[in-house]
């Protein structure tokens, strides 16, 4: 098939009339698209408390162990002139 007679099927597509649609088939895909937009919205919502719930357990966490701190030191330091 050569380019030319593609191109001639191809136009003889899109100038034909559309296919019929199934009178059941809006009800099903509004029916979908309600399901898909619910699971996407408690989706966000789940991922939103997980990022709070993170935010909190770090402040948490750093204010119980104050990371910034410097340890004390292990070693006493010499002692000279005594």
């Amino acid at each position: 098939m050569s380019r030319r007679d593609r191109e001639v099927a191809a136009r003889q597509i899109m100038e034909g009339r559309p296919p019929p649609v199934p009178p059941d088939l809006y009800v099903e895909v509004v029916r979908r698209g309600g399901r898909m937009l619910r699971r996407r919205q408690a989706a966000r919502r789940l991922m939103w408390l997980l990022l709070i719930a993170a935010v909190l357990v770090f402040s948490v966490w750093a204010a119980t162990v104050q990371p910034w701190v410097v340890p004390p030191s292990q070693t006493t330091p010499p002692v000279n002139g005594w």
